[in-house]
């Protein structure tokens, strides 16, 4: 195997990993909010959200360059701080380590959503079983809150929005000519309290996907699952 093969196994491992570890924790504090309300307030969902990606960006930086998300990859290469030709490892190491998390989500409360299920007359695949397909992908607006209905130019806007903001501060906490930046080690957290934020403002709307890798992957294992059209393409109307 050649140093270029290992440095692309390597990059992939750590995209597919640091996307697990966020995704995991995220969508489990979906989860217990939706299953147990375990939370009080959106803060505490986002605040997951943010501490899940910290923890993803320290535990995998070292192994590829920690994008974990196809949006920031993308952007990444088109401004040339990456290499278009690793565009398409990065963004299946981003999918498949979403796709491993949902499944571990799964196992993890597949008592619980089975219990709640029952509880609440709800048949998974059904259009109210949105409800829990939640837990995995994201929805405008969030089956918990349908008292405003917001049109998909809105939901376009304020994911796209979410997604530049964090985009652009992630490049602005990295880059080496922004001298105001904090130091590397403290750039992480830094990127966490900014999905924190992203979330406490978009989520109402749209849930606050932001990753398209973070949406699709456990979607697509809901879909395998019993959510079926449920989780793709979505509930009409």
């Amino acid at each position: 195997m050649t140093c270029c093969e290992k440095n692309n196994i390597r990059n992939c491992t750590g995209e597919a990993f640091g996307t697990f570890i966020l995704v995991l924790f995220g969508c489990s504090s979906v989860a217990v909010s939706v299953l147990f309300k375990a939370h009080v307030g959106l803060f505490q969902i986002a605040a997951v959200w943010g501490l899940g990606v910290t923890l993803a960006i320290y535990a995998t930086r070292h192994l590829s360059c920690a994008h974990l998300n196809p949006a920031v990859s993308i952007a990444m290469a088109i401004s040339g701080r990456m290499p278009t030709k690793k565009l398409p490892l990065y963004i299946i190491g981003q999918l498949l380590g979403a796709f491993l998390a949902g499944f571990f989500v799964y196992l993890l409360f597949s008592g619980a959503i089975a219990h709640f299920e029952a509880v609440n007359n709800i048949i998974r695949g059904q259009p109210n079983s949105v409800v829990t397909a939640m837990m995995f992908g994201e929805y405008f607006p969030p089956p918990s809150s349908l008292t405003y209905t917001i049109s998909a130019p809105n939901a376009f806007f304020a994911e796209a929005l979410g997604t530049f903001l964090l985009v652009i501060m992630i490049f602005l906490l990295t880059e080496g000519c922004n001298v105001g930046r904090p130091g590397d080690s403290f750039a992480p957290i830094l990127i966490g309290a900014t999905i924190t934020a992203i979330i406490c403002i978009i989520a109402p709307l749209t849930q606050a996907g932001l990753n398209p890798a973070r949406d699709f992957g456990p979607r697509l294992f809901a879909f395998l699952a019993g959510w079926k059209s449920v989780a793709i393409p979505g509930p009409k109307g």
